[in-house]
């Protein structure tokens, strides 16, 4: 015999207020047992999470360390920087913030945006391959029509072009928008959606589409992203002196370099999204300090680490991110703490997310350099056994 399903309380009217978030509690501990007193322990008003989440109880407390100061040399992030990062693993923020204080005394990190582009793949369906050839030639000859009826959505976003390919008769059409400093994937999404319905109102035969054929790979790791750019393209890139690299790690750029040509071996035959050690850490780390979707570090932590050994015996070395999605308008960056610490970083608000993208490159540069260090000099274990576990 089939239960009665217990709903969750809900007030269609106002759902967020503290006392339907205590309702939710009350319904819970009298479903489960369990004792949300910690939960319950928030400070600010339940009713700025609407739009952001259902159902809402209480927060999930993160404890946040700092890192810092990172000197960063950059186009859009210039200064010394002091960077939030959330996270429960010990050690992390030791290790970025010796990273830091290496690459600060060598001079600082460069970084650059090469490219952003935020996309939505809608796959059209017609009747053979010789049908979508031809109503691929359609949508290149109407694209400025296509691009007018997407932006209707959207005051942000700008349809910059419309990759397509073929398999059988089905045409994927991956969309490329510029959406300012959201991130972007629900903008992406309506606009989208509008040029798909104006593509199928005016396309001379009737068409069928599925407005994502998965091709955006959407909060997944895919080569695509990697090659043609997912998010923000950005490098950070930094010359470690020898003399600092000896006296802050108690390694050689020689040996380091020799090892960082070990570790391609190693992530070559793997397969592995990145041939280099930890992009996520540090990213996850930000994404949850400052509001960035966090499911987006599944595209964001993919990089390709690059390194020369110079004629003067320092190491040059840089990280290209190369589907880094952040941003400082929109989602969960105007929240309390959230903002507060985009604050910190002189990022909140409108016209800085090329700012923050290059902060978090240049992040994940020094994370590299501490922890690829810290593997060759031997102290990576002894670390985390110093740092990382908790004694009661």
């Amino acid at each position: 015999m089939a239960t009665e399903r217990q709903a969750i309380p809900r007030d269609e009217e106002n759902d967020y207020t503290d006392a339907q978030a205590a309702k939710r509690r009350d319904f819970i501990r009298r479903q489960t047992g369990a004792n949300l007193s910690q939960v319950s322990n928030y400070s600010f008003d339940p009713s700025i999470v609407q739009g952001h989440i259902e159902n809402y109880v209480g927060v999930a407390q993160v404890p946040i360390g700092i890192a810092g100061p990172l000197r960063i040399n950059g186009e859009h992030a210039r200064g010394d920087f002091f960077v939030p990062l959330a996270t429960t693993e010990g050690t992390l923020v030791a290790s970025y913030n010796r990273g830091m204080r290496l690459l600060t005394e060598c001079g600082g990190v460069k970084t650059t945006v090469v490219e952003s582009y935020m996309q939505r793949a809608p796959v059209f369906v017609l009747g053979d391959a010789l049908s979508a050839r031809q109503f691929g030639h359609w949508v290149e000859e109407n694209f400025g029509a296509i691009k007018a009826a997407a932006e209707t959505t959207t005051r942000f976003g700008n349809l910059l072009k419309i990759q397509q390919f073929s398999i059988g008769p089905l045409r994927e059409l991956r969309f490329n928008f510029a959406t300012g400093d959201a991130a972007g994937q629900n903008m992406v999404g309506k606009a989208t959606l509008a040029a798909c319905e104006w593509i199928k109102k005016n396309y001379p035969v009737d068409v069928k589409y599925l407005l994502s054929g998965n091709m955006e790979t959407d909060k997944k790791h895919s080569q695509i992203n990697m090659l043609l750019t997912r998010g923000k393209r950005v490098v950070a890139e930094a010359v470690v002196r020898n003399e600092a690299l000896k006296e802050i790690m108690g390694v050689s750029t020689k040996d380091l370099f020799a090892a960082r040509q070990m570790s391609n071996v190693g992530a070559f035959l793997a397969g592995s999204a990145n041939n280099i050690a930890h992009a996520a850490n540090g990213l996850t780390a930000m994404f949850i300090a400052t509001g960035q979707d966090v499911a987006d570090i599944a595209e964001s932590h993919a990089a390709v680490g690059y390194n020369q050994l110079l004629d003067d015996g320092n190491l040059y070395w840089s990280i290209t991110l190369t589907s880094l999605i952040v941003a400082t308008h929109g989602g969960g960056t105007g929240l309390a703490t959230q903002r507060e610490c985009l604050d910190m970083l002189g990022c909140s608000g409108d016209g800085n997310a090329d700012k923050f993208a290059e902060i978090c490159a240049g992040v994940v540069l020094a994370g590299e350099t501490s922890l690829a260090s810290a593997v060759l000099h031997g102290d990576w274990v002894s670390s985390h056994d110093r740092l990382g576990r908790h004694h009661p």
